[in-house]
């Protein structure tokens, strides 16, 4: 008999031989049923891997991340056999479980129809219906170059190439399809009863532009088809909801294809929104004792040299070389000239203001903020709306402090992030993540392992202070610190970072920034880079889609909206408009000449907050007929008291997701 540990501290016997399976069933017969894959000594593996020792011991469910990898990972393989059986030229690249379901990749001539997918999925159900089992072997590198060659699979003679020599390589066979693969997959296809493929699109083998365009097919599966049903409706309300769609639909932003991918064109009301958003961002960080500044938006390639942007971000910049011949200015660097390039951040273009003067021990902590308009030169495949763009703005700050400041800060820093989320309404959607250098890849990173070490001590004890839930992620740091990442999914499940903040133990060297101590000696300051609301557009974005576009009050691009019955009421409209204009109000008059209910159908797509209509008797009486777009039909309202009412919710930035949640727990 062998002792496993359990993840509760439990531990089991079992006959030494027997599989993780047995040992699933040996807890329970329900989790023998429920169990698709284990972990052995934290190893991720197979049901039927054989258990020969002591081990300590999990059993992997649907439920649990690793067991919906490896039950989507066989998907995927399913999806691959059903593929070569109905196009037998295909050549396979790589099928992996992601998040949400899976995918795979092949190099198809043409791309994949709307009735290749059809048929696909009715392959897939009889491979399903074949219950075919999945079995692991492996073979040494060499044989296992031959079996891809003979196979005619040359994605896959390229993985293998790039493995070392000695590599042993491990292979799933599922009838008659084979594929190079870690695994770990469910025990048969039987299991996945419930799948759907979703959508075709391109993919850069590897994902380099430099390579060839491959056709990847995304699906997902679960073990019930009432999860899909659940999972496919969840879907069809992220497709409401994405900013992509409702941004252009509630005329926020466009886009054109002269200008650019990743080049959003902001309208009217988009620009509002942004604009408040900035204003509040801006007066809020003032109050808290930042400095506002204004640099350029380039600089000599010299300035980047210095700050390590150069070395270790060059292939996200956009370069510029100035033609000294007087042709005008060219895009690289082979030629003569000065070579200029775009900011990608707004760092060093303000410790070179903090150079300009001399500075004291007193004269720290130095808050410096700037509303800082970045080029970032990303690839065609990973733009998306607002989300991923090549120009943005973001709230970018830097605080210059002493070692002994540097906890106080940061977590000053944490408050006002904290302050924003809430006013936005998001910080209930937000998890953290203490990102950290990766000593394997000295190319990404400044190589001072000693540096990293203590600063990423420094961060952890200071989150640890502060009480923050996070996790750890190896290998996602700025190239010049360890970072806290604030990270929110959007409606299709995709995380992404909306606030970072840094602290920086090289370049303030770099740059020789320096302040005279209480000893006389002159020291350099640490340094924490921070946003505050992070990039406009991406938080935009979040919040069209948190809102599905009906913004709160205070963010709405029109607040109130009036809907006179008739041109005869007009004069009496506009002197309402007048008077809600004066004390700030965002309003406007639907002056068309059509029926009323048209125009009330119209406001309530636009998702405005009110909107009012105005007819004889609102004239005669002073009084607006509100309707708002949580409660519906107000009635009439004296107008003096509602426009009273307007400004309060927008000066105390009245949420009315937040008011709903108190009205639901106090009742």
């Amino acid at each position: 008999m062998i002792n496993l540990k359990l993840k509760d501290g439990n531990i089991i016997q079992v006959e030494k031989g027997s599989t993780v399976k047995d040992a699933a069933f040996a807890i329970s017969s329900g989790l023998g049923r429920a169990a698709m894959a284990g972990k052995v000594n934290g190893k991720r593996v197979d049901l039927r891997y054989v258990l020969e020792e002591d081990a300590e011991l999990e059993i992997r469910t649907f439920d649990d991340e690793d067991g919906r990898h490896a039950f989507r990972h066989t998907s995927s393989h399913i999806l691959a056999l059903a593929v070569k059986r109905l196009f037998p030229g295909v050549k396979l690249a790589i099928g992996p479980a992601i998040e949400e379901g899976y995918y795979y990749d092949f190099d198809k001539e043409g791309s994949f129809t709307a009735e290749d997918l059809v048929r696909i999925e009715e392959e897939m159900k009889k491979i399903v219906k074949e219950d075919l089992q999945l079995e692991r072997y492996t073979l040494p590198r060499n044989e296992a170059l031959k079996l891809m060659e003979d196979m005619g699979e040359p994605y896959k003679v390229e993985l293998i190439n790039d493995l070392p020599e000695n590599e042993v390589l491990s292979f799933y066979k599922m009838g008659e399809f084979t594929d190079l693969c870690a695994g770990p997959h469910i025990l048969s296809t039987k299991s996945v009863k419930a799948f759907k493929l979703t959508q075709v699109a391109g993919a850069y083998w590897r994902g380099s532009e430099k390579n060839k365009m491959l056709s990847r097919i995304y699906g997902t599966s679960f073990p019930k088809k009432n999860e899909l049903d659940e999972y496919l409706a969840k879907v069809e309300e992220a497709k409401k909801r994405d900013h992509n769609k409702l941004g252009r639909e509630l005329d926020i932003f466009t886009s054109s294809d002269l200008i650019g991918q990743g080049l959003p064109l902001f309208k009217h009301k988009g620009t509002k929104i942004l604009q408040v958003m900035k204003r509040f961002i801006e007066d809020e960080e003032e109050s808290r004792g930042y400095e506002y500044t204004q640099t350029p938006l380039m600089s000599k390639s010299d300035l980047f040299k210095i700050s390590g942007h150069w070395d270790h971000y060059k292939d996200g910049m956009f370069i510029m070389c100035q033609d000294p011949h007087g042709h005008g200015d060219l895009f690289g660097e082979d030629v003569e000239g000065e070579v200029m390039a775009l900011r990608p951040m707004t760092c060093p273009f303000q410790f070179a203001i903090y150079n300009s003067d001399q500075h004291s021990y007193r004269d720290l902590p130095i808050k410096m903020g700037e509303t800082s308009t970045l080029f970032r030169n990303e690839s065609s495949g990973e733009m998306h709306g607002l989300t991923r763009v090549r120009q943005f703005t973001i709230s970018e700050g830097h605080l210059i402090v002493r070692p002994d400041q540097l906890e106080e800060e940061f977590r000053g820093v944490l408050d006002l992030t904290n302050y924003v989320m809430e006013t936005l309404g998001i910080k209930e959607d937000i998890t953290y993540r203490f990102s950290k250098w990766d000593p394997k890849d000295t190319h990404k990173y400044i190589n001072n392992p000693e540096a990293w070490e203590s600063t990423q001590n420094i961060m952890r004890e200071i989150l640890n202070h502060a009480g923050i839930d996070y996790v750890e992620a190896e290998g996602e740091a700025a190239f010049y610190g360890p970072k806290l990442d604030l990270q929110m999914k959007n409606v299709h499940g995709k995380e992404d970072t909306i606030i970072t903040v840094q602290i920086d133990f090289a370049l303030p060297g770099r740059f020789n920034m320096t302040y005279v101590d209480s000893d006389g000696q002159k020291k350099h300051p640490f340094v924490i880079h921070r946003t505050s609301i992070g990039c406009y557009e991406r938080t935009l974005a979040i919040l069209i889609e948190k809102y599905a576009g009906a913004m709160p009050l205070w963010l709405a691009p029109v607040q109130v909206k009036l809907l006179p019955i008739s041109e005869k009421y007009h004069d009496y409209v506009e002197k309402v408009l007048a008077e809600m204009k004066k004390k700030g109000i965002r309003a406007e008059m639907d002056g068309r000449n059509e029926k009323i209910g048209y125009k009330i159908r119209e406001a309530r797509n636009e998702k405005i907050p009110y909107f009012v209509v105005i007819g004889e008797q609102e004239q005669e009486t002073g009084t607006l007929s509100v309707t708002s777009r949580e409660k519906g039909d107000e009635g009439k309202i004296d107008m003096k008291s509602f426009i009273e009412r307007v400004v309060h919710e927008d000066e105390t930035r009245f949420n009315y997701h937040f008011a709903e949640k108190d009205n639901k727990e106090q009742n």
